[in-house]
């Protein structure tokens, strides 16, 4: 038997991209990118040009399609393989991106007569207009004492599926009359490309609140909130859950001809995209903390037992490597605040040096930051420039620089910056470690790791634990490509588990950044410190960032 390929989809919030990837040894051949082209929906709805109000984030679910249609043959003709051997495809998703569909499967945003709707329409993963509706879910869940609150640290997300389903009731219920059910993007995509609707494990479980064992929360719950979403589950919300790396089917002829691949071919189930990394990286037994580290972190873990562990975003079996509790975990701003301090806050002269020297002023910062010794600088910062995610769960945290003198100079505010976002990491993994979740080592991919090596330095010695880096920088695409590998089968060329998969595809960088003994005492004593101030600022011993938001408010 020949070389065997497979091809991974990466669906992010800008473009899809398309990866070809060679099963022998995880090698990507070729990569594509398409940009979707409506973008983010946030302002007006194409054609009609309604304005949305603020909150919202849609997408035209044409665009998807769009990337198959242009990335899948750009990758095959740049590679010059023969489509033949290719034998499965999988695709990975933004999450919890959504939309109603009809009793065919097609989106109502399609409908003519449904068009000008807004909630007829994709709602993206940072649509976050059903603020209210989620504040109800958690409400009423914790009034109930209802069991499955503690698996999401104890809040529910605006972002996620019944918050969304229920705005749509609320606001527009003759679409929700009208939608024959709600599904994932991720799904919907694959349901384009099989004929068939199947609900994956990662987004039921993470974005759904659907549990292996005890299935969706119950009937009366949902009548607690609305008595109209009483049989939401057993209806709109209907359909097997079915664990990653299963076949969803086989590529429909039509699809496979305007993709320009073999008709039957092995389509996965959807994923995540963060989720996807996991494998991707060779993770796929518990202990490894992976972080997929971009504008924020995403942490993941795989435990053998379910555990509470406080600020989780969840805990799914099957969830991100079927066999296992998968733990998710995160951190709502990192490479967002290093970038608010470039562009907002850094005075001229930094870029004129580095311009002067060639250099883009991350890097020059970098260099001028790594001179300083653990301490140093004499700053310490909180890192909630976006709010705290993991493990406070509380969106009303600001940021915060304490140790300012007249003589602080620009390299070492981003340095405290670099350091506040590693000891948020601590929080999360010594809250893991504490809840009997042991975390042993920790897996970075992203853009973030490429970038900045005194960041990932400085999260080694902040957690004093070995980092390993993944050496591919589509590690999301890639490890969809891997769950293709296993749709397909060892029979047809593939795998038959994601741990085989791993054993030959996945790949990590040969250098890792190991603790600094030193560093790691000096750290040690500047977390303590970190910890004070952030369980006086965010436990409610002084509520002042929360005060001076209100006041704020008040005065515009």
């Amino acid at each position: 038997m020949g070389k065997k390929y497979t091809i991974g989809v990466d669906y992010g919030t800008q473009s899809g991209r398309a990866v070809l990837v060679d099963l022998s040894n995880g090698h990507e051949v070729a990569d594509h990118v398409t940009p979707y082209p409506h973008h983010v929906i946030d302002e007006h709805l194409p054609g009609s040009g309604i304005r949305l109000e603020h909150d919202w984030a849609l997408q035209h679910p044409g665009d998807y399609l769009e990337v198959l249609r242009r990335s899948v043959p750009a990758v095959l003709k740049e590679s010059g393989i023969d489509p033949a051997d290719v034998i499965g495809i999988g695709i990975d998703f933004t999450a919890c991106t959504m939309l109603p569909v009809d009793t065919k499967g097609q989106p109502l945003s399609f409908d003519p007569e449904l068009t000008d709707n807004p909630h007829s329409w994709v709602k993206l993963w940072k649509h976050h207009a059903a603020q209210p509706e989620a504040d109800k879910i958690n409400e009423i869940a914790a009034a109930r004492g209802e069991a499955f609150l503690p698996r999401y640290g104890g809040k529910i997300s605006s972002e996620w599926m019944i918050a969304k389903v229920w705005q749509i009731l609320d606001e527009a219920p003759e679409i929700y009359e009208k939608a024959d059910m709600f599904l994932e993007a991720t799904d919907w995509v694959i349901a384009q490309m099989t004929g068939t609707i199947v609900r994956n494990s990662c987004t039921a479980g993470y974005k759904a609140i659907w549990h292996k064992q005890d299935g969706y929360p119950g009937k009366e719950y949902f009548k607690a909130l609305d008595p109209r979403l009483e049989n939401l589950t057993d209806t709109k919300l209907r359909g097997e859950v079915i664990p990653l790396g299963t076949s969803a089917g086989g590529l429909l002829p039509e699809m496979a001809e305007m993709m320009g691949l073999a008709p039957g071919i092995a389509v996965a189930v959807g994923n995540v995209d963060a989720h996807a990394a996991v494998p991707a990286v060779g993770v796929v037994t518990p202990g490894k903390l992976v972080m997929a580290m971009g504008t924020s972190i995403c942490h993941m873990l795989l435990g053998t037992e379910e555990k509470q562990v406080e600020g989780m975003c969840g805990v799914v079996e099957d969830g991100i490597i079927p066999g296992y509790y998968g733990y998710e975990a995160g951190q709502s701003a990192v490479g967002d605040i290093f970038e608010w301090y470039v562009e907002e806050a850094l005075p001229a002269y930094v870029k004129e040096a580095a311009d002067k020297e060639g250099l883009n002023v991350h890097q020059w910062l970098e260099r001028e930051a790594a001179a300083y010794k653990p301490g140093q600088t004499g700053l310490l910062a909180l890192d909630w420039w976006n709010g705290n995610r993991s493990v406070l769960v509380d969106t009303d945290l600001t940021g915060m620089i304490l140790g300012m003198t007249l003589l602080t100079k620009p390299p070492e505010i981003y340095r405290a910056l670099l350091e506040a976002t590693a000891f948020g990491t601590r929080k999360i993994v010594d809250a893991f470690h504490e809840n009997g979740v042991s975390v042993d080592a920790l897996y970075a991919c992203g853009g973030l790791p490429q970038k900045n090596r005194l960041l990932m330095q400085i999260y080694a010695d902040v957690t004093n634990r070995e980092i390993f880096v993944a050496d591919s920088k589509q590690t999301p695409a890639l490890g969809a490509a891997m769950f293709a590998a296993v749709a397909a089968g060892a029979a047809a060329g593939g795998y038959d588990t994601i741990l085989d998969a791993a054993d030959k595809m996945a790949r990590v960088k040969e250098e890792t950044f190991k603790p600094n003994p030193e560093h790691v005492k000096v750290y040690d004593r500047l977390y303590q410190e970190y910890s004070k101030l952030h369980d006086y600022f965010g436990r409610g011993e002084n509520d002042v960032m929360k005060r001076l938001k209100r006041i704020k408010k008040s005065a515009e």
